[in-house]
C-alpha cells in the first residue's frame, strides 16, 4: 500500500513537471505570435503573412524597408529587453529575500536618469530636432554612456554597504530608496538650472523609448542578457535554497556572500545596459516573475525562463499599445508600462492578501 501511494506521488510529481515544460514551450509560441502582431500592427497594415514572407526574404521593397529598417529592430529590443528586466528582477527577489525587489527599488533606473540628465544639460548632448515621437538626442551615446555610469554608480554604493558593512537585504532595499531619492533630487536640480530644450530632452528619456537603438546597441544588450541568463540558469537550485533563508542556504553548501554579490553585480549590470539604452521602464521586472509564480511555482528552474517570457510578451504588448492608441504619436512606453502594471500589481497584492 506504501509503495502504491509512492508510485502515485512520483506520477503525480512527473505530471506537474511536464506541466511547466509544455507550458514554457507555450510561452515561446507566445511571444514568437506576439512578435510577429508587433511587426505586422502599425499604419502600413502588414498581415501576419506579409510579415514572415518579408522574415524569410520574399517581401518586396517597401515591406522589406517597413519591416528590417523600423519594426524588427524596435521588436527586437523588447524581447531582449524584457528578458533582462524580468530575469534580474527574479533574481533580485530571491537573493534579497523580498517580493518588491527590482532595479527601480535599487536606485538603478534613478542613478541612470541622474547621468542621462548630467549628459544632456551639463555636456551638452541636449535636443537637436523633433520627432514623431518625441525628441532627438544630438548625442546618444554620451547620454548612454552616462546613464550606465550613474546606475552602476548607485549599485556600487548598495554593494559597497553589502561588502563592508555587512548589512541586510531589507537594508539594501532601504539603501536603495535612499539613493533613489538622492538621484531624484539631484536630477530635478540639473533640470532647474537647465532651459527649456534640455528639460525636455531630459524627460523625454526618462519615459523610455525602445525606437531609438541601433543593431549595434541590440547586439551588446543581446550579448549582456545572453551571459547573464546562462548564469542565472547554470545555478537555479542556489536560488531555491535561499528561499529559505542565508542559513539554510550555508547548510546545504552554497557561498552565500560571493554568491549574492555576483549575482548583485550580474544583475545590476545587466539592467544597467538596457536602462541606459532604452530609458526607465518600469514594473516589467516586478510584475513577470509574480505572475509566472502563479503558474510554475517557485522553482527557479523554471520560474526564471517563464518570467523572461513573460517579460517579452509584456514589454511587447506595452509597445504595440503605446505605438497604436494615438496614431502616428508614440506614447512613452515608460508611461504604458507604469499604466498597466501598477493595477495588475494591485490586483496580485489583492488576490493574494484575500487567499491568506
Amino acid at each position: 500500500m506504501k509503495h502504491t501511494g509512492t508510485i502515485k506521488q512520483a506520477n503525480t510529481y512527473r505530471t506537474y513537471i511536464r506541466f511547466k515544460q509544455l507550458f514554457l514551450l507555450l510561452m515561446v509560441a507566445i511571444v514568437a505570435v506576439v512578435a510577429l502582431v508587433a511587426i505586422g500592427c502599425g499604419s502600413s497594415g502588414l498581415t501576419i503573412s506579409q510579415v514572415v514572407q518579408t522574415l524569410l526574404g520574399r517581401g518586396d521593397k517597401q515591406s522589406s524597408v517597413i519591416v528590417w529598417n523600423l519594426r524588427l529592430p524596435r521588436t527586437v529590443t523588447a524581447i531582449v529587453g524584457g528578458i533582462g528586466l524580468a530575469s534580474v528582477g527574479c533574481v533580485m527577489q530571491s537573493i534579497l529575500r523580498n517580493p518588491l525587489a527590482s532595479s527601480s527599488t535599487l536606485g538603478v533606473s534613478q542613478g541612470a536618469a541622474f547621468g542621462a540628465a548630467f549628459a544632456i544639460i551639463a555636456l551638452g548632448a541636449g535636443m537637436q530636432h523633433q520627432t514623431l515621437d518625441g525628441v532627438g538626442i544630438s548625442n546618444p551615446y554620451s547620454v548612454s554612456v552616462c546613464a550606465f555610469i550613474g546606475s552602476m554608480l548607485s549599485t556600487s554604493v548598495v554593494l559597497g554597504l553589502s561588502r563592508f558593512k555587512r548589512i541586510t537585504p531589507q537594508t539594501m532595499i532601504l539603501s536603495g530608496v535612499a539613493l533613489s531619492s538622492l538621484f531624484s533630487g539631484g536630477t530635478t536640480l540639473l533640470q532647474y538650472f537647465a532651459d527649456d530644450v534640455k528639460v525636455a530632452a531630459v524627460v523625454f528619456w526618462t519615459f523610455g523609448n525602445l525606437g531609438s537603438t541601433s543593431w549595434r546597441e541590440i547586439l551588446i544588450m543581446t550579448v549582456v542578457v545572453t551571459a547573464s541568463m546562462i548564469y542565472f540558469m547554470l545555478n537555479p537550485w542556489n536560488y531555491n535554497a535561499l528561499q529559505s533563508g542565508e542559513d539554510t542556504a550555508k547548510g546545504l553548501g552554497v557561498n552565500t556572500n560571493r554568491f549574492l554579490l555576483s549575482s548583485m553585480v550580474i544583475c545590476s549590470v545587466t539592467a544597467s545596459v538596457i536602462v541606459s539604452y532604452c530609458g526607465i521602464i518600469n514594473f516589467i521586472g516586478l510584475i513577470a516573475p509574480h505572475l509566472m509564480r502563479r503558474v510554475v511555482g517557485s522553482d527557479y528552474r523554471y520560474l526564471l525562463p517563464a518570467s523572461a517570457l513573460m517579460g517579452s510578451v509584456l514589454l511587447l504588448l506595452s509597445d504595440t499599445v503605446a505605438r497604436l492608441v494615438v496614431q502616428p504619436v508614440i506614447l512613452p512606453i515608460g508611461a504604458i508600462t507604469s499604466f498597466l502594471g501598477a493595477p495588475l500589481f494591485l490586483y496580485l497584492i489583492f488576490k493574494g492578501g484575500s487567499r491568506r
